[in-house]
């Protein structure tokens, strides 16, 4: 993993992935996308879980699904929003999940946007651009642009 990388996509379906970070860097809105497996596997790239893989600078944004194994997307939430490190980063649920319990508890955890994951290919390509276009060209964030 180079430093400095923009989004930390936490996803463990290989085509979710796959197509995320395609439609990122086709589109040019993030050319250094990081992928994590697992929930336990994003808190050791944020180093906070051992082994710590990464103690610098953060990403811009995470982009989380939410069915994970090891630790969970919701689980990691509340990590996140806990540790002063993360707790002002940027977390967008990118989840097949329509349930609303899953939609309370993510934005009562401190989730920053919550998008269901579109079935077809187009939309689902069109939300992630949208995705990535908002939060790292549009929004304005507390954290330091690198």
């Amino acid at each position: 993993m180079s430093p400095g990388f923009e989004i930390l996509l936490v996803e463990d379906s290989e085509e979710d992935a796959e197509l995320t970070m395609r439609t990122l860097r086709k589109h040019g809105v993030a050319r250094r996308v990081h992928r994590a497996r697992d929930g336990l596997e994003a808190l050791q790239v944020l180093g906070l879980e051992e082994p710590r893989a990464r103690h610098g600078a953060l990403p811009r944004l995470i982009v989380l699904d939410l069915k994970l194994p090891k630790i969970g997307g919701v689980e990691l939430l509340r990590i996140l929003r806990a540790e002063v490190r993360t707790r002002l980063l940027p977390v967008v649920v990118l989840s097949s999940s329509r349930e609303q319990r899953d939609l309370e508890e993510c934005y009562r955890l401190g989730a920053n946007s919550y998008v269901v994951k579109p079935v077809e290919f187009e939309r689902f390509a069109e939300a992630v651009r949208g995705i990535g276009d908002y939060w790292l060209t549009i929004n304005e964030s507390v954290l330091p642009h690198r």
